[in-house]
């Protein structure tokens, strides 16, 4: 690989783990959602007008637990933020590796890069967000 796409690799790489590091300075919230206010965002508003929680609900939790190791507790509060945060990790390790060892990686993405994969992706989003709200309508988020 090209030393600017060795920086390219080592970029994404950067941009991986930053999001991996914000969420091990955040306390996962017990409750399974909210995490994201020790960052000073706002209160999510679905769960007040709407009664469910929105798509994203539990997701900033899931990356928390994720850093933290606590897998099967992610994957619980937010099945989609578990694997994200998963995904995350594994693509900060292989962007780096592709940086240092001049390797390239992006080959083994391109069968990925299909719409079908798209839908899946968008399948398994909303999936994630229906058990989100059968555990808050449960009483154990």
């Amino acid at each position: 690989m090209s030393w600017s796409a060795r920086g390219v690799a080592l970029g994404i790489a950067v941009a991986c783990v930053l999001p991996l590091v914000v969420a091990g300075t955040l306390t996962p919230s017990p409750t399974g959602m909210e995490t994201h206010r020790q960052l000073g965002l706002p209160s999510c508003t679905w769960p007040g007008m709407l009664g469910i929680p929105c798509i994203t609900c539990g997701m900033t939790t899931a990356f928390a637990l994720v850093v933290r190791g606590s897998l099967i507790s992610a994957f619980l509060v937010q099945p989609a933020g578990a694997v994200l945060g998963g995904l995350v990790a594994v693509g900060a390790v292989v962007a780096a590796w592709s940086a240092v060892s001049g390797r390239p990686v992006h080959r083994l993405l391109l069968p990925l890069a299909r719409p079908r994969t798209a839908w899946v992706a968008a399948g398994l989003l909303a999936a994630a967000w229906a058990w989100k709200i059968a555990v808050v309508r449960g009483g154990a988020a």
